[in-house]
């Protein structure tokens, strides 16, 4: 039976990776993983949003060029592919780059998928029938029964990695996220993911299945925020503030919920003009929790409480003009420095 990664921990326990930004020029997307490597992040995590680049390419690219470092996927979303071909995708990454691959499935934004003729009348249907299908595909088990969306009865991979990628899925709510416990390795929870929203999202997580005898070790959780490292602690809380402007919306909703000034942020959010008018008013202390912000050792010790709350990874995606460049800073945070 193939067996599922257990990558390298980082000193504390958890791993730390950095997203590669969608809008990175494509001159630097290879340079960026190869330098992300070079400064000692465990993982790189590429974002398939649509009308941008494919995760799928992204992931072989970078995997490509690395020696070291796990390659998320981070999301795909369920609608978008045949489950069988997808696996068989994921199949051959995981053959080629051994114990260096993280799937994360997910619903797909709903204005994305329904400008691609792809949303479906039950999302939760859809991702419970494609998760299960995926797995058991990626085990090299026959595909189950077909279901209301998904077909893939009888079929069976002939290609199986000796280490399955992990499947995560990346969705928000706690009905998305029951089942994923059910259904799913774990959850990759998109930014912000303050130490509040991890737990609560662990407790979706084993609403439906708090004994799954199939689970073999613990949910594997990554959480996306946005990250500025800065030895001046203001001018790290500024560049982050430009990656928040959309905390308010409703999409956010799940993430807000948990958070001890949840409603006071509704208010605020509410009484400003704009999203860059809210960005820039918001509270110093608020923007600590909605990100991975400050001097090194402030960032150090958020990425701690993300740990500790129940992460396995911590993903940082760099705030402010300059991707690059802000790889050298943010790495001023990792554990080992």
């Amino acid at each position: 039976m193939p067996t599922i990664p257990e990558t390298s921990p980082a000193p504390d326990g958890g791993r730390v990776g950095v997203m590669l930004p969608r809008d990175l020029p494509a001159h630097e997307v290879l340079p960026y993983a190869r330098r992300a490597e070079e400064l000692g992040f465990d993982q790189v995590w590429v974002v398939e949003d649509l009308g941008w680049r494919g995760g799928i390419a992204q992931a072989a690219a970078v995997l490509a060029v690395t020696e070291r470092l796990t390659v998320g996927i981070g999301i795909m979303p369920a609608g978008a592919r045949n489950v069988a071909f997808a696996a068989m995708e994921l199949a051959t990454l995981a053959q080629l780059f051994p114990g260096r691959l993280i799937a994360g499935i997910g619903h797909g934004m709903p204005v994305w998928m329904r400008q691609a003729g792809a949303w479906p009348a039950s999302p939760l249907t859809l991702i419970k029938e494609y998760t299960t299908g995926l797995r058991l595909l990626l085990r090299g088990e026959p595909g189950p029964a077909n279901g209301r969306y998904v077909q893939s009865e009888g079929v069976v991979l002939t290609e199986i990695p000796d280490i399955v990628p992990q499947v995560v899925l990346g969705v928000r709510g706690p009905k998305s996220q029951a089942i994923a416990g059910e259904v799913a390795d774990g959850l990759l929870l998109a930014e912000p993911a303050a130490p509040v929203y991890i737990t609560a999202s662990l407790h979706h997580l084993h609403t439906i299945a708090p004994d799954r005898t199939s689970r073999t070790r613990e949910p594997y959780i990554v959480t996306y925020d946005a990250a500025a490292v800065d030895d001046d602690e203001s001018a790290a809380l500024a560049r982050a503030r430009g990656a928040l402007k959309d905390i308010g919306e409703p999409d956010w909703a799940a993430h807000i919920a948990p958070l001890p000034f949840a409603d006071e942020l509704r208010e605020h959010r509410a009484a400003c003009a704009d999203a860059g008018h809210f960005a820039a008013t918001l509270p110093d202390a608020w923007v600590r929790q909605l990100s991975i912000t400050g001097t090194p050792d402030q960032a150090r010790q958020a990425i701690h409480a993300r740990h500790t709350a129940g992460a396995t990874s911590v993903v940082l995606a760099p705030a402010g003009p300059d991707a690059l460049k802000a790889l050298t800073s943010l790495a001023r945070a990792l554990p080992h420095h």
